[in-house]
């Protein structure tokens, strides 16, 4: 600690934050930190700003929310693709063509819920009418797999369903196929990261290089 080392990091990444990547940076975390625990959150939009407000983590990653508190400093890390996708068999996949707006309200949207008042009341990349609301982003990939609506989705963690066809990209007008949400670390002012920390943050940038 005297070195400028947590005992411990506790981050809260935005729940569209892809499990590899998370996977990559954490097997290289025991090799260089094997005495520090990991304490790894995900939530999604306001919530993971609320998180790291709450002093209960250290650093959040945020996603689609870019906007943050004044207590909180903010940099960037990467953008990550993302692809709008239904499973094949859904009615949206068969349309052949690009997606009008009401045609997309239609149907079912599977979408991640909200649990912080920072961005209660706000839609984010919501059309459908009727929405269904779930609070992890592995519950939605396998609402989307199994036809029960379409969303949003960042196209790593969707890139092997596909190519081996269990999930078709679909284009909705005037939304490009496969869009880019930044992706920005955050940490309280009053309390910037340590030498953990700050090796988390900088491996973080560059893990999408890699």
């Amino acid at each position: 600690m005297a070195g400028g080392l947590e005992p411990e990091l506790s981050i809260v990444l935005d729940s569209m934050f892809p499990q590899s990547l998370l996977t990559t940076v954490a097997s290289e975390w025991a090799d260089v930190f094997p005495s520090t625990p990991l304490r790894v959150y995900f939530e999604a939009l306001g919530a993971v700003a609320q998180a790291v407000l709450d002093q209960r983590c250290s650093i959040g990653v945020i996603g689609t929310l870019q906007t943050v508190p004044p207590d909180l400093s903010k940099e960037w890390l990467f953008s990550l693709q993302g692809v709008t996708v239904a499973a094949p068999s859904h009615p949206l996949a068969t349309v052949g063509d690009t997606i009008g707006p009401d045609l997309a309200e239609s149907h079912v949207q599977i979408v991640l819920t909200d649990r912080s008042m920072l961005s209660a009341g706000q839609e984010f990349g919501v059309l459908g009418k009727q929405s269904w609301r779930v609070a992890d982003l592995s519950t939605k990939h396998a609402f989307l797999c199994a036809g029960l609506g379409w969303g949003h989705m960042p196209y790593p963690s969707v890139a092997e369903d596909i190519a081996e066809g269990r999930l078709v990209a679909l284009e909705l007008a005037g939304k490009p196929t496969q869009a880019k949400m930044p992706l920005s670390a955050v940490y309280r002012s009053d309390a910037p990261p340590g030498r953990a920390g700050r090796w988390m943050i900088e491996r973080l940038k560059s893990v999408m290089a890699d």
